[in-house]
């Protein structure tokens, strides 16, 4: 009889077909859930190796299972006896069998099929009793999403209890597409909801939709394109700060602005780069980190969207409302304060100031203003007027402007946002 010491060690056969996109799911859930990454910034290296359609089957896996996370694991604990640890494997697996059956149209027997591999010999059983009892109980998930109890606690305080419920349509969904004009070129059919935008309802991928080739519009959220609406048309000098991925810098680039875009990120700044060939358009690109990069003289115009908790853009990125916690809040509050005043050195007296934050925290949005305006007397409000905006929105009475996600619901929403122009005294 051989010596089974001298055998040669089992190679894992190789997954079935269907299997490693959730295998690459599952990925992006424990970077998202365990170690508290961004999707998008797992999303390259849980999918090396898939082709282009199971790499976005794995993300669009995914992120339906973050957009439906507390609902998930309500079904799978009403089906066991001991309840499942948050990081178990099973049931992590389980949550992406079940959206899949019940979100996003998968066959029951293809679901499990494909998602059993996953625990690697754990408990198989249990999986697959726990998924078969679910479905022979002909479970549905509720017509909208539940939030994460922290999420959900922090925008009730914040902005009432109407503006969470809001929240949770809005994460049930991903929401429309947009797409801001560069010019009178051709576009796809849609609702104009301010001049120079197009909000479309298209499943088609973006590369294909009218105009795209000719570089006629770019896809940026209708609230992301607001703050350089707020610097309006020019000819002088502006800075485009944190400009990455570039929609505001085309805007301004397309109003007839001088622009330098200042990013960080090489890496994004790449994509940046793609949409000025591809538009047509013109912008000086510096990668460089704003805390230590100084321009030559002052500008007439600085747009700073600042680092955030990235709170407001939930509806796409799911992710945010599971791994954003105070710590990350205060630590971009931290980051804000210390931009803020050093872009404001850059703008010439009489010059514009716009601060604007995609997150849904009054501390990254009316508190960073309320301590930059104690501390620097030559700044005020230039009051954002209501014509600058889309029907249904109106500044405050501060004259910033905070999008929440109870706004739009009926045109699709918008991203939270936070926005504020200023003005140095002349």
């Amino acid at each position: 009889m051989p010596d089974p010491a001298n055998r040669s060690p089992r190679r894992p056969l190789p997954d079935a077909p269907g299997v490693p996109a959730r295998r690459a799911a599952l990925r992006l859930l424990d970077a998202v859930l365990r170690r508290g990454l961004a999707i998008e910034q797992a999303l390259d290296k849980a999918t090396t190796g898939l082709a282009p359609s199971d790499r976005g089957l794995a993300h669009a896996i995914a992120a339906e299972v973050l957009r439906r996370l507390a609902d998930l694991d309500g079904l799978i604990d009403s089906a066991t006896r001991n309840r499942l640890a948050d990081d178990a494997k099973a049931r992590f697996v389980l949550r992406i069998a079940l959206v899949q059956a019940l979100q996003l149209g998968t066959p029951p027997h293809a679901a499990i099929a494909t998602a059993l591999p996953l625990v690697d010999g754990g408990p198989r059983k249990l999986v697959h009793g726990v998924f078969g009892t679910l479905m022979r109980q002909g479970v549905t998930l509720p017509e909208h999403a539940s939030l994460p109890d922290e999420a959900h606690m922090r925008l009730a305080t914040n902005w009432g209890d109407d503006v969470a419920a809001a929240a949770a349509i809005a994460i049930t969904q991903p929401p429309p597409l947009d797409l801001t004009l560069r010019s009178d070129g051709p576009a796809p059919e849609g609702d104009v909801l301010l001049p120079g935008h197009v909000r479309v309802r298209s499943d088609m991928p973006v590369p294909q939709l009218t105009g795209y080739a000719e570089g006629a519009w770019w896809v940026q959220d209708l609230a992301a394109s607001i703050p350089a609406r707020l610097i309006g048309p020019g000819a002088g000098r502006v800075l485009d700060l944190c400009a990455a991925p570039g929609g505001k810098t085309l805007q301004l680039a397309s109003a007839g602005w001088d622009v330098t875009a200042v990013d960080i990120s090489e890496s994004r700044l790449a994509r940046l780069r793609e949409n000025l060939d591809r538009t047509g358009l013109s912008a000086q690109i510096v990668a460089a980190d704003l805390l230590k990069w100084q321009p030559e003289g002052a500008v007439d115009a600085v747009l700073l969207d600042a680092p955030c908790s990235a709170t407001g853009i939930f509806r796409r990125h799911p992710d945010v409302l599971h791994r954003v916690r105070p710590r990350v809040i205060a630590e971009m509050a931290e980051l804000q304060a210390a931009l803020l005043p050093r872009a404001a050195q850059w703008v010439r007296p009489g010059g514009v100031l716009v601060y604007a934050t995609c997150s849904l925290e009054p501390e990254e949005g009316e508190a960073q203003i309320d301590r930059f305006l104690a501390e620097h007397d030559g700044f005020a409000i230039d009051a954002i007027r209501r014509e600058e905006l889309p029907d249904g929105i109106s500044p405050n009475a501060q004259g910033w402007l905070r999008i929440l996600p109870d706004m739009l619901g009926r045109h699709g929403g918008l991203d939270g946002f936070f926005m504020v122009r200023l003005r140095r005294a002349g």
